[in-house]
């Protein structure tokens, strides 16, 4: 869609500059579209061509009529990648006044092409969305490709056609699932009857898009269940058979992913007063970021202080959250580890060697935000009295679980295994962690900072 209109809006450009900087142009376009991931990346993209606009077209209308025809038009500086001619001379006002009108129009139309995608995406966001960020503790969860191919698959020219024997068999599909794998017997009991109930009554049948389908289902599911990592999905493109995550091509997307991300270790910084820093926005898989992460580790190794910013951090994988925590103690320390159970692995694989992080003062930052893997994180430190917790209450999601297909379009997230704490009878499901220190989200890296300067200062 961004390519095609940027197409467009060469055509805004005199024949001349097409031509000669045309096929140039919209290249550079596709590489900063590749690169630039993200709302905000996209935005700035786009402002940036907004202001680039503004300026060379009427400059390059200013050249086209300043040049004889059959005249050879300025040429561009060799390798350097411009949208327009650099030569000096400002425009006339008129082609000035033209090149305004014509990027305001232009912005316009941007910005209404995102507000009817925008459209779209709603139908499909608790089913689909929720998933891409909530359910990063399920061990089979589905690869991002299919929740985002998910969202786009309900453009109605696209979108596949659900009929009343499709809808009822799917329903049935999920109640199965719900009674066989739901960890709460009785509320996945509820929950199918209340699937049932819904498709008797009617309430189902003017949905015929496969994204809004799930989406009604896993909102009727959650009506009963609060669990979060409770999810029913859709995607148009045929579901593997095998479990999502285990095929060489799965692996080696999610790979370039990280790789891209740097395993979404955000930053990894000094503060000042010695006070290290590591915002973290997910726990990714170990048997591709260990290294990274043992690196990030590395670099604060001689910090007087640690913070661990998980504010838009919405989970991960239960083996990062002990690779991380073995570093906060100089002897195994038990964590519950909900893949394992009571089992070896969940103890940390304390002391580090060359480790001096253990006896470092640690505060974790949280918000609303702050999911599953990293509440597991902040939850198991709290008890152990290892870190104070500044911030919000996180968001509630303590339950993991693993991914079943349905069909070629549709799955399931299911909570199979419970969390367990021996210092605590109660875990974070649907209450969330409560912070030791809570202020606003926007202000705990702050009061984290004065709180460890404070410490630092009684030793």
């Amino acid at each position: 869609m961004s390519e095609r209109i940027y197409a467009w809006l060469l055509q805004l450009y005199p024949s001349h500059f097409r031509e000669a900087y045309g096929g140039e142009a919209q290249q550079l376009f596709r590489d900063r579209v590749r690169d630039e991931k993200g709302f905000f990346s996209c935005l700035r993209l786009w402002l940036d061509l907004i202001v680039d606009l503004a300026i060379s077209i009427p400059r390059e209308y200013g050249y086209a009529q300043a040049t004889p025809f059959g005249a050879s038009v300025p040429q561009r500086l060799n390798n350097v990648p411009v949208f327009y001619v650099l030569e000096g001379g400002s425009p006339r006002p008129g082609a000035m006044l033209f090149g305004s009108v014509l990027s305001c129009l232009a912005l316009a139309i941007f910005w209404l092409s995102l507000s009817h995608a925008g459209n779209y995406v709603g139908l499909g966001i608790v089913a689909t969305g929720q998933l891409q960020n909530d359910s990063n503790f399920f061990q089979h969860e589905a690869p991002q490709t299919y929740r985002q191919d998910a969202i786009t698959a309900t453009n109605p020219a696209e979108v596949f056609r659900l009929d009343a024997v499709e809808r009822q068999r799917v329903i049935d599909a999920a109640v199965v699932i719900l009674k066989k794998h739901y960890i709460e017997h009785e509320n996945a009991r509820k929950m199918a009857d209340a699937l049932l109930a819904h498709a008797k009554s009617g309430d189902d049948d003017a949905v015929t898009d496969g994204a809004a389908f799930a989406a009604l289902l896993t909102r009727q599911m959650r009506d009963v269940s609060s669990d979060r990592h409770l999810t029913l999905e859709y995607r148009q493109d045929p579901l593997p058979e095998h479990p999502a995550g285990q095929s060489p091509e799965d692996l080696a997307r999610y790979s370039m992913a990280m790789k891209q991300q740097n395993c979404t270790f955000e930053r990894v910084e000094i503060l000042p007063h010695n006070i290290g820093y590591v915002k973290l926005n997910s726990f990714p898989d170990v048997s591709v970021c260990q290294p990274t992460a043992k690196a990030a580790m590395a670099a604060l190794n001689h910090a007087d202080a640690i913070i661990f910013d998980l504010r838009d951090n919405r989970g991960g994988q239960p083996t990062m959250v002990m690779l991380i925590a073995t570093y906060l103690f100089d002897h195994p320390e038990y964590m519950y580890n909900p893949r394992e159970n009571t089992t070896e692995r969940s103890w940390t694989r304390s002391p580090v060697p060359g480790n001096s992080l253990a006896d470092k003062p640690a505060y974790i930052l949280t918000s609303s935000s702050t999911f599953s893997a990293a509440e597991h994180f902040s939850y198991d430190l709290k008890m152990l009295k290892r870190a104070t917790l500044v911030g919000e209450t996180t968001g509630g999601g303590a339950h993991s679980g693993v991914w079943h297909r349905i069909d070629d379009h549709f799955g399931m997230g299911i909570p199979e295994t419970k969390a367990i704490n021996p210092f605590a009878k109660t875990d974070w499901a649907e209450v969330g962690v409560e912070p030791d220190v809570k202020v606003k989200a926007a202000d705990a890296l702050v009061i984290a900072e004065k709180l460890a300067q404070s410490k630092l200062r009684k030793k």
